[in-house]
């Protein structure tokens, strides 16, 4: 039987199989299903020593039965044939089939250029926000990280892997980043209200806001927050209503920024104890307004001469981490999930797709992703695009 062939090779293949070799059957059995994202974290992570990381991956596979054991012989063969047949492993394993007809994913690590004849094909299709290269030039975004708090109990392990990659990204989408860390709830909001007079936004064909901090339902949490008690409460909250981005960018207070794309993502965390390998996160959508009363027939047929109304909340979409009341994670070495994936599916996908359907993307890739037995779901938000906005990477 293939799961007791693996267990009596325990010993020699976790004092001979080397770390490369070890994250190759890792990725292996990743893409076969065999473990699940949260698995996979867990044997190369949570294991100090390469033979650690040998003997959970036997266990863990061998555990699952023998045709996940079976599976794993095969790509042992399949990686290193050198080290089947010194194992003793039988010779007659085929190499498993993937579940469909199409090669494994290759995530790029970097992002993709558009190509220029994408690009000049999408500059007379009218569903689009329209993007020019003067434009592009005049992007800019803004970038803000809360990692460490009053209550040193609350810093946020891994958020600076999170700032890192975020900023990597957005200046590579050709973003300039005004960059804030530990800030407070009212700091915050100053920060938001600086950047919308920036000097770039009257010229730029978009913006982007990245808050990641502490959270709960419709709020981010500033550096002092729970400063005043071990169980979390504060006599004085520290905090900034996510309701205000709205309010700063949209067309009443920002009208520069009419009809341009905002995009909004929130990676809000509800700290857990130090030490723990997955720091548990919160961030939940804050409540949509309700609509204005609908518009009488004698309104209706009123003219203007002059002066035309504009949407006072429009061209808005946002990306929050996980959905309302539920949790998101966070890993202290390689950041959030969320921003993990973000970066991930922007690489290898912003050059064709326009922001609807990354999102709808990175959505998806949660969708089967897991820790253990843990689940985690983004939530787009306020989405009040009216066109497709593409980023056009590299132009």
């Amino acid at each position: 039987m293939a799961a007791e062939e693996l267990e009596r090779v325990r010993p020699e293949f976790a004092q001979r199989a080397s770390t490369a070799l070890i994250k190759q059957l890792v990725d292996d059995l990743l893409s076969d299903k065999v473990l699940n994202d949260g698995e996979g974290e867990s044997i190369l992570e949570e294991n100090p020593t390469r033979a650690d990381k040998a003997r959970c991956l036997i266990d863990t596979v061998r555990k699952k039965g023998n045709e996940a054991s079976k599976k794993m012989i095969a790509h042992i063969h399949k990686r290193d044939s050198s080290l089947h047949t010194e194992l003793g492993l039988g010779c007659d394993q085929p190499a498993p089939q993937p579940a469909e007809l199409k090669p494994k994913t290759e995530w790029s690590a970097t992002l993709i250029p558009t190509t220029k004849e994408f690009w000049e094909k999408k500059q007379n299709d009218t569903n689009i926000y329209p993007v020019t290269k003067n434009a592009i030039k005049k992007r800019v975004a803004l970038l803000i990280t809360n990692m460490e708090f009053t209550n040193p109990r609350l810093n946020r392990k891994g958020a600076d892997k999170d700032e890192e990659n975020m900023e990597i990204l957005l200046k590579t989408l050709g973003y300039q980043v005004l960059k804030h860390r530990n800030l407070t709830g009212k700091a915050i909001e100053d920060a938001l209200i600086e950047f919308s007079r920036h000097e770039s936004i009257q010229a730029t064909d978009s913006v982007l806001v990245v808050i990641m901090s502490h959270g709960k339902l419709g709020a981010v949490l500033g550096v002092n927050s729970a400063h005043a008690h071990d169980n979390g409460q504060s006599d004085d909250p520290d905090e900034f209503a996510i309701d205000k981005i709205y309010k700063h960018l949209g067309t009443e207070r920002c009208p520069a920024l009419k009809d341009k794309p905002k995009i909004i993502v929130i990676q809000a965390c509800r700290g857990e104890e130090a030490g723990a390998v997955l720091v548990c996160d919160s961030a939940k959508p804050c409540d949509v307004p309700q609509p204005s009363p609908p518009v009488s027939a004698a309104e209706e047929d009123l003219e203007d001469d002059a002066l035309r109304t504009a949407h006072k909340e429009k061209d808005f979409i946002a990306l929050l981490s996980c959905t309302p009341d539920t949790v998101s994670y966070r890993h202290p070495q390689k950041g959030s999930l969320l921003i993990q994936y973000i970066v991930d599916i922007f690489n290898n996908s912003a050059h064709e797709d326009d922001i609807e359907e990354l999102f709808r993307k990175i959505m998806y890739r949660f969708e089967n992703a897991s820790i253990g037995k843990l689940k985690q779901m983004p939530t787009k938000d306020r989405c009040t695009l009216t066109r497709r906005f593409y980023f056009f990477p590299g132009l």
